[in-house]
């Protein structure tokens, strides 16, 4: 994320969600949630949208949740699911929404065909990757950090 300073990284936010407008009211789709920390001030300020967040993990769900409650989140549900799998309906949302989550996925095509499914046509999807060889030090760090841990599907 970023290259490490609060600016940077404020940066690298903004540019990220930048796909979701101030004043969305309509459906949303996060998918991997994770621990909520990027996104869920931001939804605090999206109080007229359906939003659903969905994750693999039981435990970052819970993160995610708790932060939610503690900033007084109330327009979100959460789904422990799996990418591969989305248990939405066709063309269910108007934005599909995946911040640094999709190099967890073991599948990735199948994750993509999955993600498109859901949203609706015209629908927007943004996101941030992580693109090996950018930053030699990233690509350190999540080859013989985040692989071993399982944070990252080998690349």
């Amino acid at each position: 994320m970023g290259g490490g300073n609060k600016e940077t990284n404020a940066e690298w936010i903004r540019a990220a969600l930048s796909c979701v407008p101030d004043d969305f009211s309509g459906k949303m789709l996060e998918v991997p949630v994770g621990t909520g920390v990027l996104t869920m001030p931001v939804y605090k300020g999206l109080s007229s949208a359906d939003i659903t967040c969905l994750d693999y993990s039981p435990d970052k769900m819970r993160n995610a949740e708790r932060r939610a409650e503690a900033i007084g989140v109330s327009n979100v549900r959460f789904v422990q699911g799996d990418v591969g799998e989305l248990p939405f309906e066709d063309e269910a949302f108007d934005i599909v929404l995946s911040l640094n989550g999709f190099h967890a996925f073991p599948d990735k095509e199948g994750a993509y065909r999955e993600t498109f499914r859901v949203l609706k046509k015209g629908g927007l999807f943004g996101g941030s990757f992580y693109v090996s060889g950018e930053k030699r030090r990233t690509d350190f760090t999540a080859k013989h950090l985040f692989v071993p841990k399982g944070s990252f599907t080998p690349f």
